[in-house]
Formats: structure tokens, C-alpha cells, sequence
């Protein structure tokens, strides 16, 4: 039986809904009006309108941060396209899989100059782990289909198809290529056993061993992530988490040390200065965590577990590589472990966690109390303790609130912590927020923000409450762009160049305004309750909470410096080397 020729826009739409697709987050454009027709006359597929394509893409990540899903966006050409180039580099450098259908102008008009064209696979060839331009029908089910398996394949990230109007009005065929695998891409994914058997062999014969887990870890599922927690436990080793990783291994267990890196803590740190043996689980040695490339643990063997061939020998050599996805590597790490009863050496390993014992006793997130003002580390802790016990989603904007989220919450599992950290992108958590709520519509969802990054995607309140989705923005507001005025302080000499907002909107007026709840907190007696109600609406909520405007965000170790080279506190304004106890800081 002959199949029925149909346009071009349907076979998108069917490709779509059996690859899974559920949610699509997009703002249309003549360019992609076909595709927006073939919506209308479905069911299967909710589409969620934005307000900025850049928003789109932000809101597509979140969504399969916290599912572990290919996240899915529809924008039209020209602006359409290049507003979605930041949330299109953003999924790139946190390899988050994305699927972004670009319209484009009729291919016999492809570089005419014509309205609303642009050279969208040009401009995106940069920022994508691969692009399509589609320029025949009987491409386009395959391609379509292809690139779902792109995105989530190996190492994940962002894949776009560029769409001519005139491709999704022609009639072709469907078929269905959900399943199939690419011809000349295929990752490997299981590790060569050898090199698992010398990664073994080194964390047997570690005096001071560290695992050093990051957001591959997470990227290759929960089951992943509760392998590699019992593998952890099974070693009795301490473990340090990346900003992306955290949530991978329990943030209360006993053996987590914490975040690592600029921000980090100071006995994940120092554990990650002095280890002997560090086993990287799919970290990509950012230079945020490694900070000074010749000073970067001088005297561990290095051990880098990654899906990613190109990132192994990157930024750091290491003596033992291997090639292959998380899950597949601990399982198999795990298997020779028990299979040679291995046990490490208790004496060492017992002097070493009495060393990061004594680091940990610093207390490095101390900060100066205060009854009078805010304290924005006072403002977290009092938020965790207020929805600890929730089952609640994170994002954050990017500046000290992020800093300071990432140290003062913990998240015990993976998926429910989502930020930017590759490119640090202002804008990202409201609409990441929504994003997130719409996956998971039971679930309490905050969006923990600055006041400066807060405004770079404010408009994205109408679709909070277009939709109805309840998720609580709790602004930490200094009215400074913080992290920035902290380098200003530290680094050139309390020269505040540019980083003062000085006309900023009433923000309870201005949730209004969107037709949410705006609530304010300015005293330290007004936080409690005011967090009660924001927790206690049930639709989307502002929380304008006014903090202390000079606060810094502590630990740091500056840019350029190594581990042992850290700053603890205000008292701390210059970066001096640790001594062998550990006791020369603040």
C-alpha cells in the first residue's frame, strides 16, 4: 500500500513525536508559519511561547538538564536564528543536547540578501556540534531524525536544522528512521578494559587519593551517577564535585568535600592540590577548576575518565586515559575492584582524611553576621532550610548568587541543579526555570537570581504567567553586578567601573505588573516569612530580597593562581602560598 505524500512541516511534526517529543519551546516568523500550521492540527506536541529566542533555547536546556531528554526549539529565520546563537553556546560548552529547528528562506532565494535571510549554518557552525541546511524533501526525515542522534550521542550538545520555507510546504514520503544509527558517527562508549585495569592499579596504590567527579558524570544518566556513588563508598576516598557536576554523588555524604575550583572549598582544594592519585569522572579539566596550569596538582598521577576523545591531553596531560561513557567505565571499574578484593591502604588513607579533616575544620564558608543587613549567604541558608525537605529544582542566574547557591545549597541527587557554567551566560535561570517547571509541574522550582542578571531576560515573566507556571524567582539584590564589582575591588584597585545599577525597577511592582506576586524582604526578620509565603503561592512569585551590598563571595582563588593560593575572607586581600599545615589564611 502506497504511503501518502505529506508536506514537509508534518513530516517535521511526525519525526518529532516519535522521536519522543513531548514540549517544544519556540516564537514564530513567516519563515516557519508551514510548521506552525502542522502544530495546530496536532495534539501530542505542547508549545510553549517565549518571549526571546535566546529564552528558547535557556528554557530547552533546563528541560533536559532535568530529564535527561533531547530538549527541543522552533524559531524562525534572520533574528530568529541569531538570537538563539548565545543559548545554542551555552548548551555547546555544558554539552546539553539540543535539537533547534531554524527557519530560512526559500532555497531559490538563499543568498539574495532576502528578507529576514541569514547564513544560519554559517553563523552556527561555531556554536553547534553539527548543523543542517536542508535543501531536499527526501533529506528531511532522515536529517531530522539524525540529528536527535547527534545531540545525545557520545558527548551531548546542540544540533540545528535550518529549514527553507519552501522544504516544509513541498509533499514527500515519511519514514520513520527513529532508532538508526549514523553511518560514520558512532562514539564508543565501553572502555578498553587495559586502560580501566591500569586506572585500578594506580587507585590501589594511592596514599592520597581524590575523585574528581563533573557534569559527564550526569549527562550519562542517574544510573550513572548511583554507580559511581557506591563505587565512592566502596573506596572510602573523598570526593570533589565541578559547579556542573554537583548533585552527581550526594552533597551530605560524609566523603563529598564539595564544590572544586574558583569558588570552591578550601579542603576541596587543597585535597585537590596534594592528592597523589586524582580520578577525573567526566571532567573536562575547565580552567576554573585547574586554575594555574603549571602549579595544577604537581604531584598526582591523573587518571581522566571522558566520552570525549578530543577532551582527554586537552588542557592537562594525563597518565592514564579512558575513552568511554561514565556509566559503562565505573561498572567496569567496579568489577575489577571486587573481582581483586582490592582493599587501600587504611593507614594512608586514614592520614589523609585526618589532613582534610583539618582543612575542612577552617569553616570556609564563614562569613561576618549581621542583624542589621542581609546577608545573602544568610538569605541561602535560610531558603535550603526552608525547602530541604521538598522536592525541589535549582537554577540560577550568573554572578555571586551562583557562587553562593552552589556552596550554600546541597543537592543529594543529579538533575535538579541547573546553571551556566562554560559560558556564564546573565539571563539563563528564569527561563531555564520554566523550562524546568514545565517538565516537572509538581515540583517546587526556583530560580535563585542577582538583580543585574535577573533584567537580561525579564520579559520571560509573561510566559510564567501565560502559562500558568508557578516558579519562585528569589533575587539577591546588592544593586551591583556583583561578581564583577568584586574583581573591580580585588583586582584593579576599587575602581568601579560600570557596575552600578542605579535605576533599578520596584520589582514587587514590577511582578505585578506581569500579573504575579511580588513580595520584599529587607530586614533579617522579614526573611523567614517572606520565603513562608513565596513558598506558600501557588503561582510564579519575585522575591526582591535587598542584601548586603559589599559582601563578597569567599572562598577564591584568583585568576592565574594555583589551589594552595587562596583568598578565605575579607580579611584575606592578597593571594599568599598555604603552608605545609595548612594555617597561614585569614
Amino acid at each position: 500500500m502506497a504511503v501518502e505524500p505529506i508536506t514537509g512541516a508534518e513530516i517535521i511534526v511526525k519525526a518529532l513525536i516519535d522521536q519522543g517529543v513531548d514540549v517544544i519551546f519556540g516564537y514564530p516568523g513567516g519563515a516557519v508559519l508551514p510548521l506552525y500550521d502542522a502544530l495546530f492540527k496536532q495534539n501530542r506536541i505542547k508549545h510553549i511561547l517565549v518571549r526571546h529566542e535566546q529564552a528558547a533555547v535557556h528554557a530547552a536546556e533546563g528541560y533536559a538538564r532535568s530529564t535527561g531528554k533531547v530538549g527541543v526549539v522552533l524559531v524562525t529565520s534572520g533574528p530568529g536564528a541569531t538570537n538563539a546563537v548565545t543559548g545554542l553556546t551555552d548548551a555547546l560548552m555544558d554539552s546539553i543536547p539540543i535539537v533547534c529547528l531554524t527557519g530560512q528562506v526559500p532555497t531559490h532565494l538563499i543568498g539574495n540578501d532576502a528578507f529576514q535571510e541569514a547564513d544560519t549554518t554559517g553563523i552556527t557552525r561555531p556554536c553547534t556540534k553539527h548543523n543542517y541546511l536542508v535543501k531536499a524533501i527526501e533529506d528531511l526525515s532522515r536529517k531530522v531524525h539524525e540529528a536527535f542522534y547527534v545531540a545525545k550521542s557520545g558527548r551531548p550538545g546542540p544540533v540545528v536544522i535550518d529549514l527553507p520555507k519552501d522544504i516544509q510546504q513541498a509533499k514527500y514520503e515519511y519514514v520513520n528512521h527513529a532508532g538508526q544509527k549514523h553511518r560514520s558517527y558512532n562514539p564508543p562508549v565501553r572502555p578498553d578494559r587495559a586502560q580501566v585495569e591500569k586506572a585500578i592499579e594506580a587507585m590501589a596504590h594511592a596514599k592520597r587519593p581524590l575523585f574528581y567527579i563533573g557534569g559527564g558524570c550526569i549527562n550519562s544518566g542517574p544510573q550513572a551517577c548511583a554507580l559511581l556513588t557506591e563505587f565512592v563508598r566502596m573506596t572510602g576516598f573523598p570526593c570533589t564535585q565541578t559547579l556542573m557536576g554537583l548533585g552527581a554523588f550526594p552533597g551530605s555524604d560524609p566523603l563529598s568535600l564539595g564544590m572544586v575550583g574558583m569558588h570552591g572549598m578550601y579542603e576541596s582544594n587543597l585535597a585537590m592540590h596534594d592528592c597523589d592519585v586524582m580520578i577525573n569522572i567526566g571532567a573536562r579539566f575547565d580552567d576554573r577548576v585547574t586554575g594555574k596550569l603549571t602549579a595544577f596538582s604537581p604531584g598526582s598521577k591523573k587518571i581522566h575518565v571522558d566520552i570525549d576523545p578530543s577532551s582527554i591531553n586537552k588542557n592537562i596531560r594525563v597518565d592514564i586515559p579512558v575513552v568511554g561513557d561514565v556509566g559503562h567505565v565505573v561498572e567496569e571499574m567496579m568489577r575489577i575492584w571486587k573481582a581483586r578484593q582490592i582493599k587501600p591502604d587504611a593507614k594512608a588513607l586514614s592520614t589523609w582524611w585526618d589532613q582534610i579533616n583539618k582543612w575542612r575544620a577552617r569553616d570556609c564558608l564563614k562569613y561576618r553576621p549581621s542583624e542589621q543587613v542581609i546577608k545573602p549567604q544568610y538569605a541561602l541558608q535560610r531558603l535550603y532550610a526552608a525547602i530541604k525537605d521538598k522536592d525541589f529544582y535549582i537554577t540560577t542566574e550568573v554572578g555571586q548568587h551562583q557562587m553562593w547557591a552552589a556552596q550554600f545549597l546541597k543537592f543529594e541527587q543529579p538533575n535538579h541543579w541547573m546553571t551556566s557554567g562554560g559560558l556564564g551566560t546573565m539571563g539563563y535561570g528564569l527561563p531555564a526555570a520554566y523550562g524546568v517547571q514545565v517538565a516537572h509541574p509538581e515540583s517546587l522550582v526556583i530560580d535563585v537570581a542577582g538583580e543585574a542578571s535577573i533584567m537580561m531576560n525579564i520579559q520571560e515573566m509573561s510566559t510564567l504567567v501565560q502559562y500558568r507556571l508557578p516558579v519562585k524567582i528569589f533575587i539577591l539584590n546588592n544593586k551591583w553586578m556583583g561578581m564583577v564589582r568584586q574583581w573591580q575591588e580585588l583586582l584593579h584597585g576599587g575602581r568601579y567601573s560600570e557596575s552600578y545599577s542605579d535605576a533599578l525597577p520596584d520589582f514587587v511592582k514590577l511582578a505585578e505588573a506581569f500579573g504575579a506576586k511580588g513580595l520584599r524582604a529587607e530586614k533579617v526578620g522579614e526573611l523567614d516569612d517572606v520565603i513562608a509565603k513565596m513558598l506558600a503561592t501557588p503561582g510564579p512569585v519575585i522575591v526582591d530580597c535587598a542584601v548586603d551590598e559589599r559582601e563578597n563571595c569567599f572562598p577564591m582563588i584568583p585568576s592565574g593562581a594555583a589551589h594552595n593560593e587562596m583568598l578565605l575572607g575579607p580579611d584575606d586581600q592578597s593571594a599568599k602560598p598555604i603552608s605545609e599545615e595548612g594555617m597561614v589564611l585569614v
